[in-house]
């Protein structure tokens, strides 16, 4: 087994990424998406509606390999989760370890080695002390759990969240999605279940102002409108148990609130008795610069999500919060001594040597101070682009290794991702609206790798430049 990357791939500069010549899907990828289109309910993917993406086969760091040999440079790390590159070498040394070993485990039932070693490697990263520990396999079933913790710790079942928020899509995470176009399909047939104990209040990003106001003229009215929504909310749900909040949105956009807008949420919770839930599945783990983006931007959570990042690749999730507010799981555990959550592979062996190996490799590489100095990199080209192209370019948001250009349509959007990935460079469409081409690139890549692939946004943009010919 290789673990060490070859030279030319390990960079892939310009002269050796150039253009795909035969755009995606070749023959073999195409095969494998009539195949998969057969075989497959629509739930699982997106063919139908107009996109054939390649089908991939191997990927190393940044890069990307699809079924006809095509090599793609990824500025979106696997929806952020490769956030040490894909196949980091000790990644993979500790997979294949402790897979030889153990494989799979007992469940909630009998811990292993790997889980106790991970909790207690996250108890130590917890913003608060005296952590402990839930574990997940994806970040919507940790949003879950994490409302779980808070309902059970005050005794309340209603949320506060925020319009334009994303927190998954299985059923109990849609109960609190800021995103209607996912719930829609499920609050029909006289049902308001999906609506049941949430309610979303405006969220700070003034960009695109739900109030239609303006900042700082606006005085924070968005925070005011939250205590407002607070209030009622906990006339009409019996008590709020969490206010759930992305410290930046994620999907949503790629917002940054103003500085004052996080903490004033915080003052809420406190005031009303409700936790402060942060999902940082998306933030966490150095993603925008910092371990944690709550606490940069000055606020401890009482209960703090994480995922993604966190399994170097392989499904895994956690929640964090202080044993006082923990022990509301063992207050409520029946008398059987069965416990409230159970999961067969709840914990996984193999994910949790995964784990292990991305937190050391998160501190012995310094990737959060990293994703500091790379990110700014990034927002700097990304900033020229909005410059060179006011005509297709509104705005940059971001932080750190976290960024959206936002585009003048979504259509627009579509088409630069499908052009890009044409050249060989991997993008995604986001924003709550759709009009936000999102770059969340590894933590470790290259320089070199960043600048082609700005390079390639460049020539993508430049093409559709009024005057240049391409309509968008």
């Amino acid at each position: 087994m290789t673990l060490a990357p070859r030279p030319e791939e390990a960079l892939c500069p310009a002269e050796l990424a150039g253009a795909i010549l035969v755009p995606p899907p070749g023959p073999q990828s195409q095969a494998l998406l009539d195949r998969m289109a057969h075989a497959e309910a629509p739930a699982a993917h997106a063919l139908g509606r107009g996109d054939r993406p390649p089908v991939w086969t191997r990927a190393l760091g940044s890069l990307v390999w699809d079924a006809d040999g095509n090599r793609y440079v990824d500025f979106a790390s696997g929806f952020g989760a490769a956030a040490v590159g894909h196949q980091h070498p000790r990644v993979v040394a500790a997979v294949v370890h402790q897979a030889q070993a153990l494989a799979h485990g007992f469940g909630d039932v009998h811990p292993h080695a790997g889980r106790v070693a991970l909790a207690e490697r996250l108890a130590v990263l917890a913003p608060f002390p005296d952590a402990r520990v839930v574990f997940a396999q994806s970040g919507a079933e940790a949003v879950e759990l994490a409302l779980k913790t808070a309902q059970l710790a005050t005794g309340r079942a209603g949320v506060l969240a925020f319009n334009a928020g994303f927190h998954g899509q299985s059923w109990g995470a849609l109960t609190v999605s800021g995103f209607e176009r996912f719930r829609a399909p499920f609050e029909g047939h006289g049902s308001a279940a999906l609506q049941a104990r949430a309610r979303w209040a405006p969220y700070g990003r003034c960009s695109r102002c739900d109030l239609g106001l303006s900042y700082p003229s606006c005085g924070l009215a968005c925070v005011r409108e939250a205590g407002r929504m607070l209030e009622a909310a906990e006339k009409r749900l019996g008590g709020v148990c969490a206010i759930l909040v992305e410290p930046i949105l994620g999907r949503g956009g790629d917002h940054v609130p103003p500085e004052e807008w996080l903490p004033g949420i915080a003052e809420l919770a406190r005031r009303s008795g409700a936790l402060l839930v942060a999902d940082e599945v998306f933030t966490g783990l150095g993603r925008t610069g910092a371990l944690w983006a709550s606490v940069a931007a000055g606020v401890t959570p009482d209960v703090l999500v994480t995922g993604k990042a966190l399994g170097g690749g392989y499904p895994l999730a956690a929640v964090l919060a202080p044993a006082a507010t923990m022990q509301g799981w063992q207050a409520a555990a029946p008398l059987s001594g069965e416990t409230l959550h159970s999961a067969t592979f709840y914990a996984h062996p193999v994910a949790c040597a995964a784990a292990l190996a991305t937190l050391d490799i998160l501190a012995d590489e310094a990737l959060v101070e990293r994703a500091e100095r790379t990110g700014a990199l990034l927002h700097e080209g990304l900033g020229q682009l909005a410059a060179a192209y006011p005509d297709l370019v509104r705005e940059v948001r971001g932080k750190g290794m976290m960024a959206g250009l936002v585009l003048d349509t979504p259509h627009r959007v579509l088409d630069v991702t499908r052009a890009a990935l044409a050249r060989g460079l991997i993008v995604m469409p986001g924003g709550y609206e759709g009009d936000v081409l999102s770059l969340s690139p590894a933590l470790t890549i290259d320089e070199r790798q960043l600048a082609w692939g700005m390079s390639v946004l460049d020539h993508v943009l430049h093409e559709r430049a009024p005057g240049h010919g391409t309509s968008g």
